[in-house]
């Protein structure tokens, strides 16, 4: 770990312009710079670099943030990669906390067994290319397969001689030790205590994290030999969780961002092969199915996945149980079947990456859809299987996490099953009240009384799926960002006084929703809330550099989002087109954006409990049907409160 005094002088240091300079041409425009966007393409510069406020943007893709959250973005950095990388850049040396004998023999094991699997990876390749074996064998497999030498050299392809002990012996003649072959599982323990080789007589393909270190081995067996497993793979270490890594990762991660959308095929032949064909954002599974590890990591670089699938029905199947899970993740899934009789590795072969992108784009499918006519074409006319379709059908349905597109897919599903939307309905409900699925980013909201409009009737404690509120609680952070340390000045409840309040808008804010008891569904939201109750009474605190420079580079990229949309308030306020500042209209504004929060609580909990009464009426529950009666009328109560705030100005301007 860094620590914090580095931390803050490597910030301190490191300058936007000079950073973002290394990799963007920038024109001088104002007090600004701009340049053509490398996170995508595009021929209008729409990326600009303030040097005053330390951050960049693209106001087109959106992609920006200080220089630490640049450096992640374009070089595909975690936090403290990026650090590093701009201390070099400045010449700061860089300090870590002292660790204790238990971290350091941690991190002395991890750092031997990555060094092991380098070794063995640079000992692998070697043998294919400059061993006899090795190229009458290993490298005449991969070229039979159409691999050009580029590509093996690429991705660190190699040969394993089919001797039982061949790496071991060379291993331990470079002195690495036994105890790290073992736990890297590249070699195995006899009961003798002898050691053999896990991978002999195989091509090997090397497995890299995120980061480019080599983490485990995969490797194919040549001989045709019943008794012998196909791929033998490294098993579990303290540096290799298969659930957590993609195959193709390291290669693909720049290119995902570029393009938004990642390529999900099975195995390490597809991923070699598109990659051989210009189509780089690809990653495989390699043969297991997906886990929630490996889900998160593609979602860090994009929310679009789109999953190739040869015409195996079985492999089908089998695989779309994986599948779902990426819905209840959140992601945005296409599914493209290829032509009967072609994988990956083979169609991408016989396509140049024009063509292959033409055909996805022209065949591709919502994987609901996909499912829904896979299980529907199995199903036939049996009524007992298109019950237990429909099901499944729900279930996927039931975990999306957007109400919106669950609406939408449940209108098509309709259509397609021929089954009434209520029905639909009824079956999501049953299953949501049964099955609780996390949203990717989001929580749940808990509201007791909305006391600034409610008339004092007690409520019970409700809660509520956050759905779309990101961009209601968004507006909310972006004014205690921006504006925080500023006053506002506050007429009285009372009409008879006219005396005015002063108040930093981040005081009131956060007193409206401590008041209301409210809590934002968003955890980045959530946690920028809190760092702003933590500093409430700090005098000096300014929220706008506190944030931008923020040691959480999440916090700090999201600041500077917010710190460069100049257009909030025409967002807010296009029907009071002004030549004043901004500042002149926070009296109005910050109010106002806090009843739109909370008229979003209330509209989301109307439908819900809308929809719930429709379902009892059905059910002829009369005991839920009075519940929910009450229970509207009290938000109807609500929502006519809000609306008439929302309609006055019942704050005085500065």
């Amino acid at each position: 770990m860094i620590d914090p005094v580095t931390i803050d002088k490597i910030i301190n240091a490191a300058q936007i312009l000079d950073v973002v300079s290394d990799f963007v041409t920038l024109k001088k425009r104002g007090v600004n710079y701009i340049g053509l966007c490398p996170f995508h393409e595009e021929r209008t510069p729409s990326f600009s670099v303030s040097p005053a406020k330390g951050i960049c943007k693209c106001f087109s893709c959106g992609k920006g943030g200080n220089a630490v959250n640049f450096i992640m973005e374009h070089e595909q950095m975690s936090y403290y990669e990026a650090l590093k990388y701009l201390a070099k850049k400045y010449n700061i040396e860089v300090v870590e906390k002292e660790l204790t004998p238990e971290e350091i023999a941690q991190r002395n094991d991890r750092e031997s067994m990555l060094a092991v699997n380098k070794f063995a990876q640079q000992y692998f390749s070697s043998l294919l290319f400059d061993s006899s074996e090795g190229r009458n064998i290993g490298l005449a497999y991969f070229h039979e397969r159409g691999f050009h030498d580029d590509i093996i050299r690429k991705f660190q392809l190699g040969y394993s001689l089919d001797q039982r002990d061949a790496f071991t012996v060379s291993a331990l003649s470079k002195a690495y030790k036994k105890e790290y072959l073992i736990k890297t599982g590249l070699s195995i323990d006899r009961e003798n205590g002898s050691l053999y080789d896990r991978f002999w007589g195989r091509v090997m393909f090397p497995v890299h994290s995120l980061s480019g270190n080599i983490v485990a081995f995969g490797g194919r067996v040549l001989k045709k030999d019943d008794k012998t497993a196909k791929y033998v793979n490294s098993p579990e270490s303290e540096i290799y969780h298969k659930s957590n890594e993609l195959y193709g990762i390291y290669f693909a991660k720049q290119t995902i961002v570029k393009f938004d959308r990642c390529f999900l095929v099975e195995g390490y032949t597809d991923v070699l092969a598109m990659h051989q064909a210009g189509i780089e954002n690809v990653v495989a599974s390699s043969g297991t199915s997906l886990t929630k590890g490996q889900i998160r990591l593609i979602h860090r670089f994009t929310n679009n996945v789109t999953v190739l699938y040869d015409g195996d029905a079985a492999g089908i199947k089998a695989s779309i149980r994986g599948i779902d899970m990426l819905l209840e993740e959140g992601l945005n899934i296409k599914v493209v079947l290829l032509p009967q009789g072609e994988d990956p590795d083979s169609f991408a072969k016989s396509q140049d990456a024009s063509q292959f992108i033409s055909y996805i784009e022209k065949h591709q499918t919502d994987f609901i859809r996909f499912k829904t006519s896979l299980l529907l074409n199995e199903a036939g006319n049996d009524p007992i299987k298109r019950a237990a379709l429909i099901g499944d059908i729900v279930r996927s349905i039931a975990i999306i996490p957007d109400h919106i597109i669950r609406s939408v897919y449940v209108k098509e599903c309709s259509t397609l099953l021929e089954t009434d939307e209520k029905l639909l309905y009824a079956e999501i409900t049953k299953y949501q009240n049964g099955h609780t699925f996390q949203q990717p980013d989001n929580g749940t909201t808990t509201v007791t009384s909305l006391s600034v409009v409610n008339s004092g009737s007690e409520t019970d404690e409700k809660k509520y799926q956050p759905h779309d509120w990101d961009e209601v609680e968004r507006n909310i952070i972006q004014y205690m960002i921006r504006y925080g340390e500023r006053k506002l000045f506050l007429s009285r409840d009372n009409a008879s006084d006219t005396q005015l309040i002063s108040i930093s808008v981040m005081q009131y804010l956060i007193d409206e929703l401590q008041n209301d008891h409210l809590a934002f569904a968003h955890p980045l939201h959530a946690k920028i809330l809190r760092e702003f109750e933590e500093h409430l009474h700090d005098e000096f605190f300014v929220p706008e550099p506190y944030f931008l420079q923020h040691h959480d580079p999440t916090i700090s990229s999201l600041s500077a989002d917010l710190v460069a949309d100049k257009y909030v308030l025409s967002r807010l306020y296009t029907q009071n087109a002004t030549t004043e500042r901004d500042d002149e209209w926070l009296s109005e504004a910050v109010p106002r954006v806090l009843f739109e929060y909370k008229n979003k609580i209330v509209m989301t909990s109307l439908k819900e409990k809308m929809l719930a009464l429709k379902h009892a009426n059905e059910l002829h529950d009369a005991l839920a049907e009075q519940r929910l009666m009450e229970e509207i009328s009290q938000l109807n109560a609500i929502k006519a409160q809000l609306a008439k705030n929302l309609g006055e100005r019942i704050i005085l301007k500065l």
